[in-house]
């Protein structure tokens, strides 16, 4: 598979032409963003480390019937994955108050909400991705009643999936953010990546932060964190930890 030229770079990843049309390399950096971009950083493997994460975890809910952007590995930091147009939304699924909804609504961190909580958000870091209703995308044409139906079922599904497989492993899926894309055919395919960029994920039991809230709040320790949720994805589930 031969790189082409740089199609695009973005906070956190580079995408490279391929001799295929239909298919295109996604390259993961080291750069760290919080807070459309106002803190900016680098954590260390940050880009091996997610990219072998979503691959795993994009493989896992092919095997499923998600159907995403993701071909295959290429290398510690690249994955092949089919070209898409992305939407400019992006939805973020909430099983857990934290972040941006406990400030939106004046809520405690932590509150276990009693059925998960579905949003779309403008993709427009220069508007700080606001919240927005399918009343807003249906006049800002960026997609039909017909998409959003098939991306909420799908998001559901998703969230179903993957709090089971990181309860498995341990860990609580607080939140996460997806992104979804159009391919050449006009199929919605889920793209982009989930990691612990893109993922609240808080340890059974201890309640300690594995994700990126430790760069965003300076909590120390984190590669480390970034590591042990690769460790925890790769391994075999526990029972234990499923319980626990």
């Amino acid at each position: 598979m031969k790189t082409g030229e740089k199609l695009y770079e973005g906070k956190a990843k580079i995408l490279y032409a391929t001799d295929d049309a239909q298919q295109v390399i996604q390259y993961f950096k080291d750069d760290a963003t919080a807070f459309n971009a106002q803190k900016r950083g680098t954590i260390g493997e940050k880009g091996v480390v997610n990219n072998k994460i979503a691959a795993h975890i994009f493989e896992m809910l092919e095997g499923l019937g998600i159907k995403t952007h993701f071909i295959k590995l290429l290398s510690d930091r690249e994955m092949l994955v089919r070209k898409v147009t992305i939407l400019p939304l992006e939805v973020t699924m909430r099983n857990i108050v934290a972040g941006g909804m406990a400030k939106l609504l004046g809520l405690e961190e932590g509150i276990h909400l009693k059925d998960p909580v579905f949003e779309y958000h403008y993709k427009r870091d220069d508007l700080g991705d606001p919240l927005i209703t399918e009343y807003h995308i249906r006049a800002l044409g960026i997609a039909t009643d017909g998409d959003l139906a098939f991306i909420e079922r799908q998001s559901f599904a998703i969230n179903r999936i993957l709090s089971a497989f990181f309860a498995e492993r341990g860990l609580e899926l607080v939140d996460f953010k997806l992104e979804f894309g159009k391919d050449q055919g006009g199929r919605i395919l889920l793209a982009d990546e989930i990691s612990p960029d893109t993922c609240r994920l808080w340890e059974v039991g201890t309640g300690r932060k594995l994700d990126k809230d430790r760069f965003r709040r300076d909590l120390g320790d984190v590669e480390s964190a970034y590591q042990e949720v690769l460790r925890r994805v790769l391994a075999e589930p526990s029972a234990k930890a499923a319980t626990s």
